[in-house]
Parts: C-alpha cells; sequence; structure tokens
C-alpha cells in the first residue's frame, strides 16, 4: 500500500487538467437535457484517454523527454517543424490563457454557491473576491516549483473533488439499471451529437498529452517503472471517468431544463434532495476549477518550453513566465467579468485541429525504435490508435464547424 501511494504520479493531475468547469458544464447538460443517454460517450473517452495518455506517459519514462521536445526533435523537413511548433504554441499556450478564466470563475462559482458574492470596487470597476483568492492559491503551489508538493496537493483535490460528486450522484437515489442500459447501448438523441462532441471532446485533451509526457519523465526516472506508470494512467483516467458519470448522473435527477451551469444544478438539487447535495456539487465545483487553474499553466509552460528549447525545470525563469501569464491572465479576466470570446472561439479551432495532428505524430512517435526501442507500440496498440485518431478527425471537424455555426 505504502508503495502503491509513492508511485501515484502525473496520472491524477491529468485527470485533475480534464475535469475542470467546463468538463462539469458539459456533463451537467448531458445529464439536463438527455438524462443517461449519452454515459456511453463517457465510457469511450475514458477508453481513448487510457489508451493515449499511456502512450505519452511511456514516452516520458523511456524517452526521458516531453512530447514538444520529441516532435520538435524528430520532424526533419524545417518549415513543417515551423508550422508544427506555431501550431502547438498557438493551441496550448493561448488556448489555455483563453480557457484559464473559465478554469478560475468555474472554481468561483463552487465557492458563492456556498458564501455569496463578495466584490469591492476599485477605479471604477467592480472586481470579484474569490477569483483572487482562487488565483493567489494556484500562484503559491505553482511558484514553490516543487513537484512532490505540488502533486500532494491536487492529489488531494482530486480525491476531495471525486468524494463530492460521488456523494452527490448517490443522494439522488439514480436508476442502476438506467445507468447501465446508457453505459452500454449508444443512443444517439435528436440534437445529441454537439454535446457527444463535448463529452469526448472534453476528456480526451490535446495538452493533457503533453503535461503526462513532461511529468513522467519528472517523477520516474527508470524504463523499470512502466508498471507504476501505466497503473497511474488506468486508475486515475477512470476515476476522472466515473466523476464525469457522476456529474451526469446527478444532473439527470433535476426535472426541469431551466439548467445552463454546475451552479444552477446545485441550486435545483437543494429543494429536491436537500441542502447538503448544493454544498457537495459546490465542493466538487471549487476543486475542479482550482485543479485546472493550477494544470493549464503548467501544462502551457511545459510546451513552451520544449517547443522552443526552454529548460523545463519548474523553478527556471521562462517556465515560471509562461505560467504566470496564462495564470495572471485568467485571473484579470475572471475577477473583472471579461469574457474574450473571439479568443476562445480561436482557441476550440486551434485545439479541433490540434488533437487530431497531435494523436497522429503521438502515434507516429510511439512506433519508432531510435526513440522507444523495444518499449515501442504493439499491433493491438496502434489498431486502437488508429481507430482514435479516426474518431479524434472527425471531432476536430465537427468542432471546428459547430464554432462557426456551420453544423
Amino acid at each position: 500500500m505504502k508503495s502503491f501511494f509513492k508511485n501515484i504520479g502525473p496520472g491524477p493531475l491529468v485527470a485533475a487538467a480534464f475535469i475542470g468547469p467546463g468538463t462539469v458544464t458539459v456533463c451537467t447538460l448531458a445529464g439536463v437535457n438527455f438524462g443517461y443517454a449519452l454515459l456511453w460517450a463517457m465510457l469511450l473517452s475514458v477508453v481513448a484517454t487510457i489508451v493515449l495518455q499511456e502512450m505519452a506517459a511511456r514516452l516520458g519514462v523511456v524517452a526521458q523527454k516531453g512530447l514538444a521536445e520529441v516532435i520538435r526533435e524528430e520532424i526533419g523537413n524545417p518549415i513543417l517543424k515551423r508550422f508544427a511548433m506555431f501550431l502547438i504554441i498557438s493551441a496550448i499556450v493561448v488556448g489555455n490563457a483563453a480557457y484559464e478564466a473559465g478554469n478560475i470563475s468555474g472554481g468561483a462559482i463552487g465557492m458563492e454557491t456556498i458564501f455569496g458574492n463578495s466584490s469591492f470596487n476599485i477605479g471604477g470597476f467592480n472586481l470579484k473576491m474569490m477569483p483572487l483568492i482562487i488565483g493567489t492559491v494556484a500562484f503559491i503551489f505553482l511558484y514553490i516549483g516543487n513537484y512532490k508538493v505540488l502533486e500532494r496537493f491536487l492529489v488531494s483535490l482530486v480525491i476531495l473533488m471525486s468524494f463530492a460528486f460521488l456523494v452527490t450522484a448517490i443522494i439522488t437515489k439514480p436508476n442502476l439499471l438506467g445507468i447501465a442500459k446508457g453505459l452500454f447501448i449508444p443512443q444517439f438523441p435528436e440534437k445529441g451529437i454537439l454535446t457527444i462532441i463535448g463529452l469526448i471532446g472534453t476528456t480526451v485533451v490535446p495538452y493533457n498529452l503533453f503535461l503526462h509526457a513532461s511529468l513522467a519523465k519528472t517523477k520516474w526516472k527508470s524504463k523499470e517503472d512502466l508498471g507504476f506508470a501505466r497503473k497511474d494512467t488506468i486508475i486515475a483516467v477512470i476515476l476522472g471517468g466515473v466523476v464525469s458519470m457522476c456529474i451526469i448522473i446527478s444532473a439527470s435527477a433535476v426535472p426541469f431544463q431551466d439548467i445552463s451551469n454546475a451552479s444552477d444544478l446545485a441550486k435545483g438539487l437543494e429543494p429536491l434532495f436537500g441542502v447538503n447535495a448544493k454544498y457537495f456539487l459546490s465542493i466538487g465545483l471549487f476543486a475542479a476549477g482550482v485543479t485546472s487553474a493550477i494544470t493549464a499553466p503548467l501544462a502551457a509552460a511545459f510546451v513552451a518550453s520544449g517547443c522552443l528549447g526552454w529548460d523545463s525545470n519548474l523553478k527556471s525563469s521562462r517556465f515560471r513566465v509562461v505560467w504566470m501569464f496564462i495564470l495572471g491572465l485568467g485571473v484579470l479576466s475572471s475577477t473583472i467579468g471579461l469574457k474574450s470570446i473571439e479568443i476562445i472561439k480561436f482557441a476550440q479551432v486551434a485545439n479541433g485541429l490540434l488533437l487530431p495532428i497531435i494523436a497522429y505524430f503521438l502515434l507516429w512517435v510511439m512506433n519508432k525504435s531510435s526513440v522507444l526501442g523495444d518499449y515501442k507500440n504493439s499491433m493491438i496498440q496502434n489498431i486502437i490508435g488508429v481507430i482514435i485518431v479516426l474518431i479524434t478527425i472527425f471531432l476536430g471537424g465537427k468542432g471546428v464547424l459547430s464554432v462557426f455555426n456551420l453544423i
């Protein structure tokens, strides 16, 4: 047991990264609008995420390099290399800056549901207190620059978040037969395709592949640790999937449709299942917001360092400048209530294009003996990987089209 806990590593951080306020909102809408019908999409997402994240972790442990670093080294054509670096930095760094405000705002909403909204005026601007508090917490843990401290804090929050959402789902007394049917019998309800894309798109996240490879090489230094890395990945991603499913199940219990986010869901559950349901859901949302508020800037810093050939040490000045920029922009936007729709649209388009490209490149790298030697992909892993790449191409295309209201 002691060995097990000692080797819990990047997995929970990856789970923490994909269960942000955006995931909570998408899962809430899936449950409110379609009940248990889209649980199968989450199950599919979990399988796809385990396959891709295991590859990223294996790359980090065996090659002792981050994914962005390997991409920069392995693409020979200088024009193609520059284009790849530009696309990755645009999607991950700009994208995470755009989403960071949502991460911080989501965590703030969780606390405001319990404690109320507190703000103050400076120079005509109405500044919210909760985003500043969450931003400060994120800053402290990132600035310490100690991987073990960061890991323990985020693992604790993931456990808290998992417990909060699981208890919320249990309180709603779900129909177990309905859950089983939703998990194993795929359904495509009318107007449900964008929600299906959303559920898969918020779970299979491009920046997590970069984050996982970089954290895996920080956590483990020997190829003998691959077994620990795999267990860590599988357990954490399954746990993350269960959390997302619990949110869908909880939202399915609300009989009315005027729910647009997790805060509305918390208020909607209170008259039906008591004040405890509201508190547990709000705590879960707070934990989801804080964990994503830390992992998004961290991932952006790893990506920028790998693409530009910088030192990826958590205490290096360039590394800190990147995450400070992402975090600062998120805190500022959230505190003053700014919503930069165009930047978020750009981020969605870039991520929609990036996911199949990164999934393809990851698959390509995982078959290179020069990088992984005897630890390259097996035939089964390649077949599953190709299927996932095809799914990501479909999702990426749909995601880009939906941004421009073409579907």
